[in-house]
């Protein structure tokens, strides 16, 4: 009731960004409950509206309060800060014409501007002539803890799980190695004497990583009150998530070792075990390390008749700047309907049989749907004995049609970035395009790559087509990339998008006069290739 008193005895411009706030807080909640719910990695996301709050209160509870006046340097920050958000507004608007406002990149950015906007909202809110909540490191704990809830951006997110799937891996065959179990690695695969043990990228250690690190801040701002303290929290969290993670890798590769079935209860029990005991710990370590004793409670502050309006004034215009570019941005990309027209029978390009190669149908592409987002998927392998040696060649087609995805999220699944997570080194190659020939065919410039695994190489090629004709590739990863496909392809997803890829043994002027190789392309001519 304090807080609703204060509040009241503020002017109408205060009131009105305390309302616009609460919208923004409301909406960045919104944005990120879906993340919250279908990302494992990011679950404790869930306590964070409860937890914001609560860091709120507390702040205005507990001490030091600190209440900064307008000066030169404190508007420098809120006017600064805002024009963060309104950045982070503009770029994840354009962003989103590119890979849509479900995107990790997108959400990420959203995400930076509201804390920078709260930042600005806390600088004002904590005035001098204001005080409706403290400077401190509890309330500065609230907004920051907002990054830890949103989604990591995917070229930092598939380089961190890659270096920490391949660091506990490793970390995991020594041990064995230690304790007399004979195994092998190969890239994230552990060999064992009777079956293999995969470090996934749920198994990586993000999700406890991330969690403690959360976990960390806030009990630095809840349990502790020393800096010395707070720091200690802060800095023992990550190297804590790391090691409880390589434990509860090295028991499930020892139970697989054993016989044990650990793709059910085994995984999920240790994974929540390696959650809840991090998080235990460390908060038992913040109690050992101080009991924090309440502050007095806090008087009513004695409000001047006319504060000043310049801090505020700067607060309202920002928000209501932000507010209505992300309103212009999100009416401007919404997707379109779907066409009309039937999509290509995928198999149907690709021959099931041929004379001289045996042919295998992949039959499992329906577990990838989900994070292709299409359905539309079609692979087959042919192999061949060619002068006492095996030769194998896949083709691999997706196809999405208009409106169900973006260039750049198309651009994510090449095998740039999905081939490493599985083993493949990706060797140098200093043809990275090449414009590729059939005999009766001019192929489009295609992208390039050579990669190895256990001495094995693999020559690939793939194509992405977009509106019945090829693209240059976009690194999904590069923001500058982002940003011109943004420009190129517009603010909507108005058309069908096809990707093709070729992989083999043999180079390509080794397969060119190959009639299994020009049936193929010139099935897939009227698509675009």
């Amino acid at each position: 009731m304090t807080f609703i008193r204060e509040l009241q005895q503020l002017s109408w411009l205060m009131r009105l960004n305390v309302v616009l706030l609460t919208f923004l807080f409301l909406s960045i909640t919104a944005l990120l409950w879906p993340s919250w719910n279908h990302n494992p990695d990011l679950s404790h996301g869930l306590f964070m509206p409860v937890l914001f709050l609560l860091l709120v209160y507390e702040a205005r509870q507990q001490g030091p309060r600190r209440y900064p006046s307008a000066n030169f340097t404190t508007i420098l920050l809120t006017i600064s800060a805002l024009v963060g958000g309104l950045c982070a507004m503009v770029l994840a608007g354009l962003f989103s014409t590119s890979v849509g406002w479900n995107h990790t990149l997108v959400i990420f950015s959203l995400t930076c501007g509201t804390t920078l906007v709260f930042f600005a909202g806390l600088l004002v809110l904590s005035n001098e002539k204001i005080r409706l909540i403290p400077l401190n490191w509890t309330s500065l704990v609230a907004l920051g803890l907002w990054l830890l809830c949103a989604p990591i951006p995917p070229g930092t997110y598939s380089r961190l799980t890659l270096h920490l799937q391949l660091m506990v891996s490793q970390h995991v065959l020594t041990a064995l190695h230690l304790l007399g179990v004979a195994a092998s690695r190969q890239g994230n695969i552990i060999e064992l004497a009777n079956t293999s043990v995969g470090v996934a990228e749920a198994c990586s250690g993000v999700r406890s990583l991330i969690s403690c690190i959360f976990a960390g801040f806030f009990f630095s701002a809840t349990l502790v009150s020393r800096p010395w303290a707070r720091t200690l929290i802060i800095i023992l969290a990550a190297p804590l998530a790391l090691v409880m993670n390589f434990l509860r890798s090295l028991i499930l590769t020892l139970l697989a070792n054993r016989g044990i079935d650990i793709s059910g209860s085994w995984h999920d029990v240790t994974g929540f075990a390696v959650l809840g005991v991090t998080a235990a710990m460390l908060g038992g370590l913040a109690l050992l390390l101080e009991q924090k004793q309440p502050s007095p409670a806090p008087s009513s502050p004695v409000l001047p008749a006319h504060p000043p309006t310049i801090m505020p004034l700067s607060l309202n215009l920002g928000l209501i700047m932000i507010m209505s570019l992300g309103a212009f941005f999100y009416v401007n990309t919404h997707p379109v309907d779907q066409a009309a027209s039937p999509p290509p029978a995928l198999l149907d390009i690709l021959p099931s049989r041929v004379d001289g190669w045996r042919v295998e149908t992949s039959t499992d592409l329906y577990q990838f749907s989900g994070i292709l987002e299409t359905d539309n998927l079609a692979q087959r392998t042919y192999h061949q004995r060619r002068d006492g040696v095996d030769v194998v060649m896949t083709v691999y087609l997706a196809y999405w049609e208009a409106g169900k995805s973006s260039v750049s999220q198309v651009a994510m699944h090449t095998p740039d970035a999905c081939w490493p997570g599985s083993g493949w080194i990706a060797k140098l190659n200093d043809t990275p395009r090449e414009l590729l020939q059939l005999p009766n065919q001019n192929l489009p410039m295609a992208e390039a790559r050579i990669f190895q695994s256990n001495g094995h190489i693999q020559h690939v090629w793939f194509w992405h087509i977009y509106n019945g004709r090829p693209i240059a590739y976009e690194n999904p990863y590069s923001v500058t990339e982002l940003l011109r496909s943004a420009w190129r392809y517009g603010f909507t997803r108005q058309a069908d998008q096809l990707f093709v890829r070729v992989s083999s043994d043999l180079p390509w002027d080794q397969l060119m006069n190959e009639p299994l190789l020009i049936e193929i392309f010139s099935n897939l001519k009227p698509l675009g290739l």
